[in-house]
């Protein structure tokens, strides 16, 4: 008789079990945390703005909103950086902080300084290459989740009086013109946010205190851009 009672209440438990509705899962159940690692110069670390204004940290609070194990970003950028300044910042990086070994998302932003001091379009494009490829490399090999952002005109800037605007705006377009080559050569996203950098010339509010580096305002266009190509791979 008691066997026959303890069958009876399994059958019940199993059958109570079997009734219940299934928890609805959202994107981010069962998934480990969602990585980002941005790498450049002024305009990732975002100069003259709060900490939050920068652009990597408005793509964090974009994908916050949708992926609750979006993480905050790793930013390894220096204003001033060129190229090869920058390679050598992730490696002092890496010893300071370890980096991870992969990370979901990668975004590189380089070659204003090596533009501003006088360097050569020939010289840059090697050197961004490496680091294009340390990127695909830190986003664990997968090239659709790496982003370039264009170089900005600095020339249309309040800084860029008595300068020679055009000369410098030539040389950000074979800058970019090198950067976007190469970029497709591994088939990787490129966002050109140099358009919009240029409608500073007539808007105020979209540079820093500073009259060079762009505002939080300015950052929130890049960072809307970067993070829907995010969601797009998520």
């Amino acid at each position: 008789m008691n066997h026959l009672v303890a069958i009876l209440f399994l059958l019940i438990n199993i059958l109570s079990c079997s009734n219940k509705t299934m928890p609805t899962m959202d994107k981010t159940d069962n998934k480990s945390a969602i990585t980002y690692l941005a790498i450049g110069d002024s305009y990732t670390i975002g100069e003259q703005v709060p900490g939050k204004d920068n652009f990597p940290n408005q793509v964090y609070s974009l994908m916050k909103k949708n992926f609750s194990d979006f993480t905050e970003p790793r930013i390894i950028a220096k204003t001033g950086w060129t190229t090869d300044e920058l390679e050598k910042g992730i490696i002092a990086a890496d010893k300071t902080e370890p980096l991870q070994a992969s990370y979901d998302f990668v975004s590189l932003l380089i070659g204003v300084n090596n533009q501003y001091r006088g360097r050569t379009v020939e010289n840059y494009k090697p050197e961004f290459e490496e680091l294009l490829k340390k990127a695909i490399r830190f986003a664990g090999n997968k090239a659709n989740h790496v982003v370039v952002v264009s170089i900005p005109d600095w020339g249309v800037t309040p800084f860029a009086k008595g300068r020679d605007r055009n000369k410098i705006a030539k040389e950000i377009d074979a800058y970019n013109a090198a950067a976007k080559e190469i970029t497709e050569k591994y088939t990787i996203h490129y966002i050109d946010i140099t358009p919009w950098t240029r409608e500073a010339a007539n808007d105020n509010s979209l540079f820093a205190a500073d009259g060079l580096h762009p505002s939080g305002k300015e950052y929130k266009r890049w960072a809307e851009r970067i993070a829907e190509f995010f969601k797009s791979r998520l």
